[in-house]
């Protein structure tokens, strides 16, 4: 089994960053992708940023050029830097990570942006 655990989530300004960290725990292999989805209430969760274990990224639309995935494996964790918040970013962020053919998610952290 695979844990996730995410953090870094708050309250934040328009305008305002906030940095998310995912951590990996428990049986770790060799992941093909990891990433960042959201889901605000009433609606479907989307992805946000995904990377993949050779280092190829892929954003929403929405965040490009706000957001920046990044990971340290030698962590086993992903990061999620993201600038410039706006009301609309305003979701749970889920953590997700695709190994061996099974999908595992974290918990969800709330980010909320309001003035």
């Amino acid at each position: 089994q695979v844990q996730l655990v995410e953090s870094g989530g708050g309250l934040v300004q328009p305008g305002g960053s906030l940095r998310l960290s995912c951590a990996a725990s428990g049986s770790i292999f060799d992941y093909f992708r990891m990433g960042w989805y959201r889901q605000a209430p009433g609606k479907q969760r989307d992805m946000v940023a995904t990377i993949t274990s050779g280092g190829n990224t892929a954003y929403a639309d929405s965040v490009k050029g706000r957001f920046t995935i990044s990971r340290d494996d030698a962590k086993n964790t992903v990061y999620l830097q993201m600038n410039t918040l706006k009301p609309e970013d305003t979701a749970v962020y889920y953590c997700h990570r695709y190994q061996r053919g099974r999908d595992y998610w974290g918990q969800g952290t709330q980010v909320t942006v309001s003035s």
